[in-house]
């Protein structure tokens, strides 16, 4: 691959806030010079490439190598990414996996050290990486930070061997990032005094100034169920200095159609300063992280692209490195194998299994927002038919079943609303944090036979409806596919599509799912061992006294 060139163009700097005529001049690799070229006919624009601030590559069910080849098309040349998912199915072997197939592509990838594996102690996990791993980890170069942490609570209450995962990224001198949702007063204080430097959790502007006022830097995501950047995109304007831009969780179809540069697109739209707005995805992360991603300095990596102009913002050329890796649309990065890495062992249920023996009518129901992580706790009535509780899909009450995949074990079974369903099931191993078995259904029929789709293939996404039923296999960690992008993200297109035609009305209802064990997120939750009450931090009853 060429990377000596030089190319000359509109300069956009966003050290110095500036644009002029200019040549840049790469020497393997690296920017050699940037001179004034009063002179060119180039009408195009240059600027450092795009750095996505947080994301979990596994929720784009696609392998590091696949997602950069997605990626580089719109202009990103980095990510800030968290090992999270995978490393709660297998532990340090997956962190290491993802970073050995990074390094196959032309792509920048900061990894972080996982923080809460598993999360929490109140749903089973496939790996448990303990503070001494944490530090082992830290060690490590391709390690740039140790990734949110989750638990809040174990910060606040000084959990001993969260403190020592946190003092472990200080004695390594990396970064410390966050996850702190509606925290706010003397504890977000006592937060962001043990070291914690980032938010991407904020879904509310008055808790975002909080926390920007209290020294943390504020990450506005906009992911593929979480969407928060109407609701933030104000802080660009008022506090420009402390503002990242992430996607934390993006699906295939997603990714496909566009990344951090909708973003850039909607902010300038929006009418903020470009310079505020470019430096939230370039130069900010950088400074913040300690990356090595280029800004068009001298001496800086050769990651930059070129676009048409700033009032568009379409993405002609992308370089990483000096290399040339996206052109017109079209990605240039090779394909490279990935061979498939899992732990599944859990075996096919029977519809006896989904059987909810009735203590009372009276229930705790989880209540999904559609684009919200967080869910409301409310209280319900269901039907009794011969001693065991019936869905109501006219009052858009169903069956929600989380079942272990790392030991057998009974399902765990409550009610949800909010997902619209009026046939069917659908399925996934995508399940934040530990990726077990989840479902939602009108039926245990169609539940049962989801779920035992994701068994026979070890992992995946699914939806039944009868007859009809398809499954997309993820068998690398039951997360993502070892194919290309293109392919996983039609195949995803349809079997969401499927499930939109059952009757759900949530813009990605797979991902809605997948964030409905996620307990670290209030108010209410459900893992493999029980309903758990999200803010109390604690199990609850299925059934009201």
């Amino acid at each position: 691959m060429n990377n000596s060139f030089s190319i000359s163009g509109n300069i956009i700097d966003v050290v110095k806030k500036n644009i002029f005529k200019g040549r840049l001049t790469i020497e393997s690799g690296r920017i050699k010079s940037v001179e004034p070229c009063p002179d060119t006919d180039n009408e195009f624009y240059i600027l450092p490439g795009l750095i996505d601030s947080h994301v979990h590559i596994e929720s784009s069910m696609l392998t590091p190598g696949e997602f950069a080849r997605a990626a580089v098309v719109h202009g990103t040349t980095g990510v800030v990414a968290d090992p999270h998912e995978i490393a709660n199915v297998l532990g340090i072997a997956g962190v290491d996996f993802m970073i050995e197939n990074g390094k196959k592509v032309p792509f920048r990838f900061f990894f972080g050290a996982p923080s809460c594996v598993p999360a929490t102690p109140f749903e089973s996990a496939g790996a448990n990486i303990n503070s001494g791993d944490t530090d082992s980890l830290l060690k490590k170069e391709d390690i740039y930070y140790l990734a949110e942490m989750m638990n809040f609570p174990g910060v606040i209450n000084n959990d001993k061997e969260v403190l020592s995962k946190i003092e472990a990224a200080k004695k390594h001198n990396k970064v410390i990032d966050g996850h702190a949702p509606g925290l706010r007063g003397k504890p977000l204080e006592k937060y962001i005094n043990a070291g914690i430097t980032t938010d991407h959790e904020c879904f509310s502007l008055d808790e975002a100034v909080e926390k920007i006022n209290k020294g943390m830097k504020i990450l506005i995501r906009e992911g593929s169920a979480a969407k928060n950047f109407d609701d933030l995109a104000g802080l660009i304007n008022d506090y420009p200095d402390s503002i990242m831009l992430c996607s934390d969780d993006k699906h295939p179809d997603d990714l496909i159609e566009g990344h951090i540069n909708l973003l850039i697109k909607r902010a300038l739209k929006k009418g903020y300063n470009l310079f505020d707005v470019l430096r939230s995805a370039c130069f900010n992360p950088k400074e913040h992280y300690g990356l090595n991603n280029g800004l068009l300095l001298p001496g800086d990596n050769a990651d930059f692209i070129i676009i048409d102009n700033p009032d568009d913002f379409n993405v002609l050329q992308t370089y990483v490195g000096g290399v040339k890796v996206a052109e017109n649309g079209k990605t240039l990065v090779p394909k490279v194998a990935a061979g498939a890495i899992n732990k599944f062992n859990c075996s096919s249920i029977s519809k006896e299994d989904l059987l909810v023996k009735a203590d009372s009518e009276n229930i705790n129901i989880i209540e999904a927002i559609d684009g919200q992580l967080i869910t409301k706790k409310t209280e319900g009535k269901l039907k009794i038919e011969n001693g065991n509780l019936a869905t109501d899909v006219k009052q858009d009450v169903l069956k929600i079943v989380v079942i272990n995949r790392y030991n057998k074990s009974k399902p765990s079974i409550a009610y949800i609303k909010g997902f619209g369903l009026k046939d069917g099931a659908l399925a996934s191993t995508i399940a934040h944090d530990s990726h077990n078995i989840i479902a939602i259904g009108t039926n245990d029929e169609d539940i049962l036979k989801a779920i035992n789709l994701l068994v026979d293939s070890k992992g995946g996404i699914a939806y039944a409806n009868n007859t009809d039923f398809d499954v997309l296999p993820l068998p690398v960690a039951g997360l993502m596919a070892n194919e290309d992008a293109s392919f996983v993200a039609e195949k995803y297109k349809m079997i969401d599509r499927k499930v939109k035609k059952l009757g759900s009305k949530l813009k990605a209802p797979f991902m809605t799912l997948s964030f409905m064990a996620l307990l670290v997120i209030p108010e209410i939750k459900i893992s493999d061992k029980g309903l758990f009450d999200g803010e109390k931090f604690e199990f609850i009853s299925l059934f009201k006294k």
